[in-house]
């Protein structure tokens, strides 16, 4: 395979003759993506061709180009298709319908097919390893904001699974004292918002609990309602944790991407903004308790909406946040900018700058009143230079009209995932809460 955003090719061939010409599938197109598999027979191909959100759709091996390809299953609009796995008898597909993932089973013979059931309201569920094509059985993981991560195998002749293993807790925890939940907040447009939620169970929810909001919105990277250990330091002093699933990924449909990229990007601030107020008008908490998180194209979420709406934020933690977008966009020598044009635009072209300077964190810092905010760097960061989040901090300490800290921390070995080992990225999770706890009243 070869690839870009909006378009990819493959080419295949028989392995027992690797000295054989590949044979392409179907030619790069612009705004055409597929993927690709086999049971030996046939091909069987997810892609976008006349359906946003991706269908399944089969050709014989031995003419595999577009003209030959002809629909697997019926095509549902509301529906998108993530992944798919092909057996001998069965296909499976990870497909997202409001918001939350779910696995399907289809029989190849008679297109019979059925959803495996997880029985809760917010989760993450996809693909485990699954290596062997001639078998009935699927390998899935499955993880929720109170369950740790589980494997399971599923049967899909019988329907049944079975757990294989999950993921061991340190201490005495019990997924039985928390609670979580998947409301909706509403903007003026009359979007629906999916949001994520895990809490004690029991909490009095009356509008004075510190509550930490948590988003990224961007390249259609769904961000998952999965479990954390060190979210259960928060949980038990009190925090609400809450997950915004912004326009800008993918959570519903392949169209709430599109609605957050490009000259739509600022849907992904102001969603993010109206999740905000939700939580505080649903009395989860209020703007003295809210904290907000966020990393890389999320770390520029953050740093965004404390120029749009400082006031409803007690503290944003930015990590590795790209702030200053008009400069890094228009220096083609930096390793993302011209591959990244599809996602954010071209600041060469008139119309793409004036929509970024709407937007970009550093270009619009003025004098007003901003949370309290941290922000971290690093060093060999090739995507978000670290001069990038530091010039940003050393301007909004210049105009910023309160006696709140806005404070750096830049990591000296590490790159733009982070300090690897064992025990370097709790040290830096340690930090931020430490932060936040600081600044809701929490000190011990």
């Amino acid at each position: 395979e070869s690839f870009s955003t909006n378009s990819n090719e493959f080419k295949f061939l028989n392995a027992d003759k690797p000295n054989d010409e590949f044979i392409l599938i179907q030619p790069r197109t612009k705004n055409l993506l597929y993927d690709v598999q086999d049971n030996g027979e046939n091909f069987y191909i997810k892609t976008n061709s006349k359906a946003k959100n991706f269908k399944i759709m089969v050709t014989k091996i031995g003419d595999p180009s577009i003209e030959n390809w002809n629909d697997f299953v019926s095509y549902n609009n509301d529906i998108l298709t993530r992944r798919m796995i092909v057996f001998d008898d069965f296909l499976s597909t990870v497909e997202v319908f409001k918001g939350l993932t779910q696995i399907r089973i289809i029989n190849l013979s008679d297109k019979s097919d059925y959803y495996i059931n997880f029985g809760e309201e917010t989760y993450h569920a996809d693909f485990g390893d699954n290596y062997d094509m001639h078998t009935d059985k699927l390998r899935y993981e499955f993880s929720s904001l109170t369950k740790p991560s589980s494997i399971y195998q599923h049967y899909m002749k019988t329907s049944k699974s079975t757990l294989l293993k999950q993921e061991k807790v340190l201490g005495n925890y019990n997924q039985e004292n928390y609670e979580s939940k998947r409301i909706f907040a509403s903007t003026e447009a009359g979007i629906k918002i999916p949001i994520s939620l895990v809490y004690k169970k029991g909490l009095k929810l009356d509008g004075n609990n510190p509550l930490l909001l948590y988003a990224y919105g961007a390249y259609g990277n769904s961000r998952k309602a999965d479990f954390s250990y060190d979210r259960i330091s928060l949980l038990d002093r009190d925090f609400v944790y809450a997950i915004a699933h912004l326009r800008g990924g993918e959570e519903m449909g392949r169209q709430w991407y599109e609605q957050g990229k490009l000259l739509n990007k600022l849907n992904t601030f102001t969603d993010f903004i109206d999740c905000a107020k939700y939580l505080i008008d649903e009395k989860y908490t209020n703007p003295s308790k809210l904290c907000a998180i966020g990393k890389s194209a999320g770390g520029m979420l953050m740093a965004g909406v404390a120029n749009m709406r400082p006031d409803l934020f007690k503290a944003i933690v930015a990590e590795v946040p790209w702030t200053d977008v008009i400069t890094d966009n228009l220096d083609p020598d930096l390793p993302l900018t011209t591959t990244e044009y599809e996602e954010w635009g071209n600041s060469n072209n008139l119309e793409d700058y004036n929509y970024l300077k709407k937007y970009s964190p550093y270009d619009n810092l003025k004098s007003q009143n901003y949370p309290a905010i941290l922000t971290t760097a690093a060093y060999n960061d090739t995507q978000v230079p670290y001069w990038s989040p530091a010039k940003w901090v050393a301007r909004i300490r210049d105009l910023k009209t309160n006696n709140n800290p806005v404070l750096l921390e830049t990591n000296m070995y590490s790159g733009h995932a982070g300090a690897s080992g064992r025990f370097e990225k709790y040290q830096l999770t340690a930090l931020e809460y430490a932060f936040m706890l600081n600044q809701v009243g929490i000190n011990k």
